[in-house]
């Protein structure tokens, strides 16, 4: 059997993975997992994935989680370009300096953003503290402006003048508050320059095929009443 992986493209590290796979040329089984569903606590995926997460790759009786783990393997087992995941020490460090950070910084806060102004109150029914919002959205600030001053620069791309996969990483992480509409890039040019530079070397319309669950997830129907109770911690987590 081929490579697989389980993805669920509402997902930014699914996103990620999708992206940086279809562009440089991996050929891989698409198995959907739907979280808002809870497919991945059903019995069959923890079969696959113990840790009840997507994304998670499988490559015969190889299964990997996490996806800068999974990011990583793609390069090196598919030979990628290297400015994707450089082999110079100091670039490949500088790759890794961002994808160490974002954990709990930027694709923290961008996905707060996402439940708060729009899973938890539309599709939950919960309503979000405006005082909790507002440290939300302050914090989403603080991130980008590190984004920007710490890692982008004075740079095209993040690790240097090259993309590489921090940029799969930040600028899927980033698509979760515009797809709640906050004004993320027309606030700030150089990260709207950045953004554009990001989607041409990715492609446009592969940009846009990995974007466009989460782009439309106003558009999803409310979660169900078995649905909601198994949501319950993270709900508690999130306000």
């Amino acid at each position: 059997m081929g490579l697989e992986l389980y993805l669920d493209l509402l997902s930014q590290p699914c996103r990620a993975v999708y992206i940086f796979a279809k562009k440089i040329g991996v050929p891989f089984e698409l198995r959907i997992v739907e979280l808002l569903k809870g497919q991945h606590c059903s019995q069959e995926f923890i079969q696959v994935n113990p840790l009840r997460k997507v994304p998670v790759l499988k490559d015969g009786d190889f299964t990997l989680a996490e996806s800068v783990a999974i990011l990583l393997y793609l390069s090196r087992k598919y030979e990628a370009p290297d400015h994707w995941y450089p082999q110079d020490l100091q670039a490949c460090a500088r790759v890794d300096e961002y994808l160490a950070w974002q954990h709990t910084s930027l694709r923290r806060s961008c996905s707060m953003v996402l439940w708060q102004k729009m899973m938890l109150p539309q599709f939950l029914g919960e309503r979000v503290p405006p005082e909790a919002l507002a440290s939300t959205m302050a914090e989403l600030e603080r991130c980008l402006q590190l984004l920007e001053d710490k890692f982008l620069k004075d740079d095209d791309f993040l690790a240097g003048p090259r993309i590489s996969v921090a940029d799969l990483v930040a600028i899927t992480e980033l698509m979760h508050p515009v797809s709640a509409g906050c004004s993320v890039f027309q606030t700030r040019p150089k990260l709207a320059a950045w953004q554009q530079r990001v989607e041409e070397e990715v492609g446009t319309g592969l940009f846009q095929e990995a974007h466009e669950v989460v782009l439309k997830a106003k558009d999803l129907p409310p979660v169900d009443i078995a649905m909601k109770d198994q949501l319950k911690p993270l709900v508690e987590v999130l306000l």
